[in-house]
């Protein structure tokens, strides 16, 4: 009789629950739209519904626990998830108790970057590594920060939120409200905001043809085909993600990076000009110490570093039977 965990992903437009094995497998996925405009109660429900749907698909297996990957800020050792951008009308939610109480079963609660994070270091492209910085670029910039093969959390739990490094002072406006960060600078909707501005200025691009709202995918797809200006608006977003592994380098001193989320699928597009731009802005010593890798799990990452959580925060023992 196996070991698992149900690890349940509370971020984006989707929540999924999954089984997943001791050894990272991915065995079974429920999911079912966030609808977060329906507030906080509503969603918890979903959660707690979609997590009871996939126990019933364990039900001879051995379920040690819970583990939630949530949108930041939270705080793990609360359990609490506190006021996310993305979770409209979320203040502090103790979002673990509610699941505790309901489920009957421990629940762990972290950063959904950071918890991705562990999933890579553990089972996707940092496997093997002591040291690694995995970095998600999607709708935001999001990160987490393994050192001596643990995660480093910080003092309440909201360390690594890469996308608010600011790297220009009066740069674009940032969903936080602040300017210039590496989420204003990198992110789809930052890349998507760039195009549109290219497209008013008459520079010359497929982009100008398409009639709808232009996205980072609209901007991927016609880079691939070649085009010049889809692929600068690129190698700038890359070239932003490489100035701040550059600092990350010299704080943390990483084998690897790991770049995953929506936006790493343009792969060396951003990739490429990331990795210049790192070893441009390091000193010498640190110009061959370090590799920029894709991530490997896809939307899997943060279920698989949920159930990382689980177990290991209760080993091999202490297991409940679903």
């Amino acid at each position: 009789m196996g070991t698992h965990a149900i690890a349940v992903d509370v971020g984006g437009t989707h929540i999924r629950a999954a089984v997943i094995t001791s050894e990272g497998h991915v065995v079974h996925v429920v999911r079912d739209k966030t609808h977060a405009e329906e507030g906080p109660r509503a969603v918890v429900a979903r959660v707690i519904h979609l997590t009871r749907a996939a126990m019933a698909e364990c039900e001879r297996q051995q379920v040690v626990g819970v583990g939630v990957a949530a949108p930041g800020p939270v705080d793990p050792d609360r359990g609490l998830v506190m006021y996310p951008p993305n979770l409209p009308g979320w203040g502090e939610i103790p979002l673990a108790r509610l699941l505790e109480e309901a489920l009957e079963l421990p629940v762990w609660l972290g950063n959904d970057a950071n918890l991705a994070a562990l999933g890579e270091h553990r089972f996707g492209a940092g496997r093997g590594t002591a040291h690694m910085i995995y970095i998600t670029i999607s709708t935001g910039v999001g990160g987490g920060i393994i050192v001596n093969r643990r995660l480093v959390t910080g003092a309440l739990g909201l360390a690594a939120e890469v996308g608010h490094m600011p790297l220009i002072p009066e740069g674009p406006l940032c969903s936080c409200g602040h300017r210039g960060h590496l989420e204003a600078l990198a992110a789809g909707p930052s890349i998507a905001r760039e195009a549109r501005a290219a497209v008013e200025r008459g520079w010359e691009t497929a982009l100008a043809t398409l009639d709808h709202p232009l996205s980072a995918e609209d901007v991927v797809a016609a880079a691939r085909a070649g085009d010049r200006v889809a692929l600068e608006l690129l190698a700038r977003a890359g070239t932003h993600v490489g100035r701040a592994m550059a600092l990350l380098v010299h704080l943390f001193n990483p084998e690897r990076f790991v770049v995953g989320g929506g936006v790493s699928n343009a792969g060396d597009l951003i990739l490429e000009p990331a990795r210049r731009a790192a070893r441009r802005h390091v000193l010498p010593t640190y110009r061959h110490t370090f590799d920029v890798v894709p991530a490997s799990l896809g939307d899997n990452a943060g279920v698989v570093g949920a159930a990382v959580l689980v177990f290991e925060a209760v080993g091999a023992g202490g297991a409940v039977t679903c």
